[in-house]
C-alpha cells in the first residue's frame, strides 16, 4: 500500500531461511524490534530439515509464516514478495540481524525522494555467536553509490561497491517492474545479485552511512569466509553469478531503451575469471580462455573506470600482469591478496590516500 504525501512508508521485512534453525530466532526477533511504526514481518522457510520451522512456529502470532518445498533462496523471496504488500521491502537473510532502526532509515529515504528505488547501509561482521568485531563493511576507502547508476551498472556493475541481501531495502513498485526473481538462474543463493543490480536500472539508489545491518560469519556463509584462504567454491559462484546477471542486466537494459555495451566488463569479474583459469583452466565456466585474453580484458576493464586514480589503475594492471605469468603457487597467493583486502591493512591506508587523492579527472566511461 502506498504512503500519504510526506508520510513515511510501511515496510515488509521478509526473512527467508534453510536450515538456520540456530540463527533464524535472532533474526526474527531484530525485524521485530524495529522502531519504525509500520513494519509487517513475513518469514518464510524454504523447505528446511532442521529444528527451523519448530523455532519460526513459537512467533505464529507476531508474524506471518510462509512454509514451502525446498527451492532456493529466489523462491523463497518470491514466495514472501507475494504476501506482502507495503511500499518498503526489506530481505534479511537468516543468519543476519537488523540494526532497530534500519526499516525507520530507509523509510525516512524513501519518503524524502519519490524516484529513490534501493536504499544501502554498511554492515558490522558478528560471529557464530553474534558477538560484533568491530569490522564494518565497506572498507573506509571504497565508495559507496548514491544517485543515477544506471551508466556503471550496464558497463561496471561487479566493480560498484554494493551490499549484500540485509543491507538492501527496495521501492516495491520497482521490485514489481522486475518480478519474479529468475530462480533457474540463481537456483540456490544470489537472488540478491539480481536485485541490486537491475533494480538499479529503474531509478536513483542512495548509501545510508550507518551500520544497517549484522552479517554473521560462520563458515556456511556464500560470500564471506571465516579465514583468508582462497575457496575455489566461492570464486566458480561468483562467475556463475555474474554471468546471469549480466544477462538479465542486458535484456532489461534492452527493455527500457537504455544505451548500453554490447559486453559487460568489470575488473572484479574479469580478476575471478584470472583466478579460476590460474586454479582449474578445465573447469567448464574457464574452458577455452587464455591468460592473456583475461589480461587484455582486465586493462580494458580498467579503462571503463572513472571511479579510481591512475595510479589505483597502474596497480591493478601489475596485479592482472602478475597473475598471467607467475608460476601457480604464487597465482594463488595473489589471488588471496586480492579476495581478502582485509589482510592487508597497509595497503588498504595506501588505497584510501589514492581514493581521496586521485591525479586524474574521472574518465567519461
Amino acid at each position: 500500500m502506498s504512503a500519504a504525501p510526506g508520510a513515511k512508508p510501511s515496510v515488509d521485512i521478509i526473512v527467508n531461511n534453510h536450515n538456520y534453525g540456530r540463527y533464524v530466532a535472532a533474526a526474527i526477533e531484530s525485524a521485530r524490534a524495529q522502531t519504525h511504526p509500520d513494519v509487517s514481518v513475513i518469514v518464510v522457510d524454504d523447505g528446511s530439515t532442521d529444528d527451523s520451522r519448530e523455532v519460526i512456529g513459537r512467533f505464529a502470532e507476531e508474524v506471518e509464516i510462509v512454509l514451502k518445498e525446498q527451492a532456493g533462496q529466489a523462491s523463497a523471496l518470491n514466495a514472501g514478495l507475494a504476501r506482502g504488500d507495503s511500499e518498503v521491502v526489506i530481505f534479511l537473510d537468516s543468519d543476519d540481524v537488523l540494526h532497530p532502526e534500519a526499516a525507520a532509515r530507509a523509510a525516512a529515504a524513501f519518503a524524502a525522494d519519490a524516484e529513490l528505488v534501493r536504499t544501502q547501509s554498511r554492515t558490522e561482521i558478528i560471529d557464530a555467536d553474534g558477538r560484533r568485531s568491530g569490522i564494518v563493511k565497506p572498507l573506509p576507502h571504497l565508495p559507496m553509490p548514491n544517485g543515477d547508476m544506471r551508466h556503471e551498472e550496464l558497463t561496471r556493475p561487479y566493480d560498484i561497491v554494493w551490499m549484500a541481501t540485509s543491507a538492501n531495502a527496495f521501492r516495491r513498485r520497482a521490485l514489481d517492474r522486475i518480478l519474479p526473481i529468475p530462480a533457474q538462474a540463481y537456483p540456490r543463493t544470489g537472488a540478491d545479485w539480481y536485485l541490486v543490480h537491475l533494480s538499479a536500472l529503474l531509478g536513483p539508489v542512495r548509501s545510508l552511512p550507518e551500520v544497517g545491518a549484522y552479517y554473521r560469519v560462520h563458515g556456511g556463509n556464500s560470500y564471506e569466509a571465516e579465514k583468508p584462504v582462497l575457496n575455489l567454491a566461492r570464486v566458480w559462484q561468483a562467475i556463475g553469478y555474474t554471468n546471469a546477471t549480466s544477462a538479465e542486466l542486458l535484456r532489461l537494459a534492452e527493455e527500457l531503451g537504455l544505451p548500453h555495451p554490447r559486453r559487460i566488463l568489470s575488473t572484479a569479474d574479469v580478476a575471478y575469471r584470472m583466478i579460476a583459469l590460474r586454479a582449474d583452466p578445465r573447469h567448464a565456466l574457464v574452458r577455452g580462455e587464455r591468460r592473456l585474453g583475461l589480461l587484455r580484458d582486465g586493462i580494458l576493464a580498467l579503462n571503463r573506470r572513472g571511479d579510481v586514480s591512475l595510479s589505483m589503475k597502474a596497480m591493478m594492471a601489475a596485479w592482472f600482469a602478475a597473475m598471467a605469468v607467475v608460476p601457480r603457487p604464487l597465482a594463488r597467493r595473489l589471488a588471496e591478496y586480492f579476495l581478502f583486502p582485509e589482510a592487508r591493512p597497509g595497503l588498504n591506508e595506501l588505497l584510501g590516500r589514492l581514493h581521496r587523492h586521485p591525479e586524474a579527472r574521472p574518465e567519461a566511461g
